[in-house]
């Protein structure tokens, strides 16, 4: 099983640390220089930590456990319009950053209002391809009450937000209800507003270790970064991509920006040494984001093996 870990030390001999997440058969996900410092997003073998963590110690970097890393979190307000909180919004999906997520802001077409708000099928789809979701709500405990038929039939982990407290048990399809993050006309900055953006991130990485476990019981046939790095191999167009993340990974595979219509057929021919292709062990289809294509790793149960 690999663990998602972030490094954060000198830009002086951090190669090391990446040599030696190469021996361990670790990934790296993403690396940010910031004059003498370096942040790296690690995916590293859980019995291979110890060797990580005495290297890190010697370097005296630091190593965290960072539950959000190599995964997409929808961050979704009923409308963007101000009156829907967008400062909030904007902070959380910051902060997921900070610890790791790719984090996507959703502003439904027609949320407004307690009784007439909806959600169709297009957004809900959109919503379901990330690995989970963070619904942000008002100060009133009506109006998050009444709009849990937004995220009621979404399939990942919904973190439900809002300024109020309301016990677990009246939010039912919620997987957790944060409190004190409601409405407000400015940016997070007190303590206890950034103490609130923690308990959210907190939230958001117990759903994350909960599908992990879920997935441990029936293992992918191979992990998401391994075809990552395939895919960056053999078709080299990625690179040529605007966006600043060509590949954003998923638990269960990833999104590859290359339009569908015409790199689907490629990335189906993506081949790996055990001899088999990307098309047969995983699911590709067109994403409702800008038709991008997803791609899902079949598990174990489906193809009979692993690699």
């Amino acid at each position: 099983m690999l663990e998602p870990v972030m490094f954060k030390g000198g830009v002086y001999k951090h190669d090391l640390v990446l040599e030696l997440v190469e021996d361990l058969g670790g990934y790296v996900l993403q690396r940010n220089v910031t004059q003498a410092e370096i942040i790296l997003l690690l995916l590293i073998p859980s019995d291979d930590m110890a060797t990580m963590e005495s290297l890190v110690k010697e370097l005296r970097g630091e190593l965290t456990r960072a539950p959000l890393a190599g995964t997409e979190v929808a961050v979704v307000t009923p409308t963007l319009a101000i009156h829907h909180l967008p400062h909030v919004a904007c902070d959380v999906a910051e902060y997921l950053r900070r610890f790791g997520a790719k984090s996507n802001m959703i502003g439904m077409a027609r949320g407004v209002g307690k009784k007439i708000a909806q959600i169709n099928e297009f957004e809900m789809d959109l919503i379901n391809e990330h690995d989970t979701a963070v619904f942000l709500f008002g100060n009133f405990i009506d109006c998050i009450l009444g709009k849990e038929k937004l995220y009621r039939n979404i399939e990942v982990p919904v973190v439900v937000a809002g300024g109020p407290e309301i016990p677990k048990g009246d939010l039912p399809y919620a997987f957790e209800y944060v409190s004190t993050v409601g409405r407000q006309a400015h940016r997070s900055r007190k303590a206890s507003e950034i103490a609130s953006l923690d308990k959210i991130v907190a939230a958001v990485g117990r759903a994350l270790d909960g599908m992990r476990k879920e997935i441990e019981m029936d293992p992918l046939t191979t992990s998401p970064p391994r075809v990552m790095d395939a895919v960056r191999e053999q078709i080299p167009d990625i690179e040529r991509s605007f966006s600043p993340l060509p590949i954003a990974l998923n638990l269960n595979g990833c999104r590859i920006k290359l339009p569908y219509d015409e790199y689907s057929r490629e990335v189906e021919k993506v081949a790996f040494d055990e001899g088999v292709t990307l098309g047969e062990i995983a699911r590709i289809a067109p994403s409702r984001m800008k038709n991008y294509i997803v791609v899902r790793i079949l598990p174990m149960s489906e193809t009979g093996f692993v690699f």
